[in-house]
């Protein structure tokens, strides 16, 4: 059986969610957000879920939400945070291609301006730069094409996303 899902996954601010949109048009796909999944399952966003119930809680709630996902044919954007969980990604995967959108930390930490208040999976004294480190290595180590997405046009990205998956 052929792959019918593209995952996209990546760091907070990497472009996963404006990408997949886009992606999911020019592919004829339908598109699921897991961030949206989580904050429609637990009531809440994502910031007050990781300051009302903790950071653990949250891994486990995306973890939920992503196991529950059962579809073909969609762009799926994950949470950045969902590589945390050998379970979410080995469901993802048995119908999905895991693209890992790489950006630099400089452009990521350019990019993310609200951090307090956009609900990011980390440690109340953890640094962006150390969130970064820490991820980078599972990204790749879990994707199937990586996509250097450095600043620039997100058709580009569109456009070299759909050429790998061609050739896939």
């Amino acid at each position: 059986m052929e792959k019918s899902n593209v995952i996209l996954t990546g760091m907070p601010g990497a472009g996963k969610s404006t990408l997949g949109v886009l992606l999911a048009k020019a592919l004829k796909k339908d598109f699921i957000d897991t961030d949206l999944l989580i904050q429609k399952q637990e009531g809440m966003l994502l910031q007050d879920i990781i300051n009302e119930r903790g950071l653990d809680y949250f891994l486990s709630a995306e973890e939920r939400a992503v196991k529950a996902l059962n579809v073909r044919e969609h762009v799926i954007a994950t949470g950045g945070s969902v590589i945390y969980s050998t379970a979410a990604v080995e469901h993802l995967k048995r119908d999905g291609i895991f693209i890992f959108l790489n950006v630099s930390y400089d452009e990521i930490k350019r990019r993310l301006k609200n951090i307090k208040s956009r609900g990011i999976a980390m440690g109340k004294s953890q640094s962006i730069k150390s969130l970064y480190g820490e991820r980078i290595a599972l990204y790749k180590k879990h994707s199937d094409i990586i996509i250097d997405c450095p600043c620039g046009r997100i058709e580009d990205a569109v456009l070299k996303i759909k050429n790998k998956l061609e050739s896939f």
